[in-house]
């Protein structure tokens, strides 16, 4: 059970798109000032190489423990209200959002502050891959370097 702190806040893992302006309402109320939001979506390149899609795979029950956790950080570092993280699962195509963070506060300071630390503590601490698909080939992201395109050699000095 989550302490009151955090029974308001939204932690999902989702098979489906995340619907961004729901998220906003659900973690905006009358005394808060500011929302902030991080929305990480799928680029169409990667190490100069065009992206296909991603698909993203996690362990589940783990990575559910470690965002309530972030959540409860956050609060615990920050003047903040309500937050919420959700990350996507599965095949992404380009432009959609793989992870949403919304957080309220009463002063933007501590809204800002505290959204960064939720995208840069998940990225560290949550176990969830990231498979990059290619024209030749897949490479799961932070693990294998993709290699470089093909390039032209230059002519002998």
């Amino acid at each position: 059970m989550l302490d009151t702190l955090t029974e308001n806040d939204r932690i999902e893992l989702l098979h489906e798109p995340i619907d961004l302006a729901s998220l906003v309402r659900e973690v905006r109320a009358d005394q808060d000032g500011a929302t902030v939001t991080f929305d990480g979506f799928v680029r169409n390149e990667s190490h100069g190489r065009p992206t296909l899609y991603l698909d993203y795979e996690a362990y589940e029950p783990m990575a559910l423990t470690k965002m309530k956790e972030i959540s409860q950080l956050l609060h615990e570092k920050f003047a903040i209200h309500r937050v919420a993280i959700v990350h996507r699962l599965g095949r992404l195509q380009i432009g959609e959002t793989s992870v949403f963070i919304a957080i309220s506060a009463p002063h933007r300071a501590a809204a800002f502050d505290a959204c960064r630390f939720a995208i840069d503590t998940l990225k560290r601490t949550v176990p969830i891959w990231k498979k990059e698909y290619f024209q030749d080939g897949a490479v799961w992201a932070d693990g294998e370097v993709p290699p470089a395109p093909p390039s032209t050699p230059k002519p002998a000095s």
